[in-house]
């Protein structure tokens, strides 16, 4: 997936975990634009018509037109110059599977991980909750909150790591907004991962969106180091507490 992907499971072998990796090869295999010989490359040089989708392609189009509708335009797997690239919800989506596949095993207690994008479910080792780190968009090794999770997704958009390869589908240009990250805390890591794309097209607006999903809490960073919450954020905070 062009990216490093974690998975440690509670208790288990690391023989168990094959099936894991190769889901997630599957899916590179399938939706990465970058490859000539993926069908969303197919797709795209008019190879492959709707009707011969595979069913991962149909769920995938489908989920992300939904979530086109819900963030009024903002979020869009169809780039400026007309071509497919659903990456914006494909890793979210494909963490999910991932855990639903551990889940499906007999795993409970597990952090799956794919470029930042996290799914939890139970404890870690110790028995307590799984811990992550927000990192600082202007210093990759310092981070500036920890975060307490279980049963939780935890996606960040930005463009501190990839550059300014985020764009506003209503204006075709790339955001230009004041934020620099916008970590989302979601149910799991497929609904954190494509809002927390929406809203940092959105922009300013984009912290208020997340507060305005019921069961979902975000940390945006700006261009001046200046961080906005949601209002129940720091209840996922280490050392903080819930009201």
């Amino acid at each position: 997936m062009g990216m490093p992907v974690i998975i440690d499971i509670v208790g288990e072998g690391h023989a168990s975990l094959e099936p894991l990796f190769d889901y997630f090869r599957s899916v590179d295999e399938r939706f990465s634009p970058y490859k000539a010989s993926s069908e969303v490359s197919r797709i795209n040089r008019g190879e492959i018509a709707p009707s011969e989708y595979s069913l991962e392609m149909q769920e995938v189009f489908d989920l992300a037109e939904e979530t086109k509708r819900v963030t009024r335009g903002f979020f869009d797997i169809r780039t400026p110059d007309g071509s497919i690239d659903p990456s914006g919800i494909v890793k979210g989506w494909a963490i999910k599977k991932v855990a639903d596949l551990a889940h499906a095993n007999g795993h409970r207690n597990y952090w799956i991980e794919a470029g930042g994008d996290i799914q939890v479910s139970g404890h870690n080792e110790e028995g307590g909750a799984w811990t992550a780190g927000i990192r600082n968009p202007f210093n990759e090794k310092e981070i500036v909150k920890v975060v307490r999770l279980q049963d939780r997704g935890i996606a960040t958009s930005g463009t501190y790591i990839r550059g300014k390869h985020i764009y506003d589908p209503h204006t075709k240009r790339s955001v230009s907004s004041g934020d620099v990250s916008v970590t989302v805390i979601g149910p799991d890591v497929y609904e954190a991962d494509r809002f927390a794309t929406a809203a940092f097209a959105m922009g300013e607006e984009g912290i208020q969106f997340i507060e305005s999903l019921e069961g979902f809490e975000g940390y945006s960073i700006d261009e001046n180091g200046q961080a906005t919450l949601t209002s129940g954020f720091s209840g996922y905070v280490e050392g903080g507490s819930r009201s």
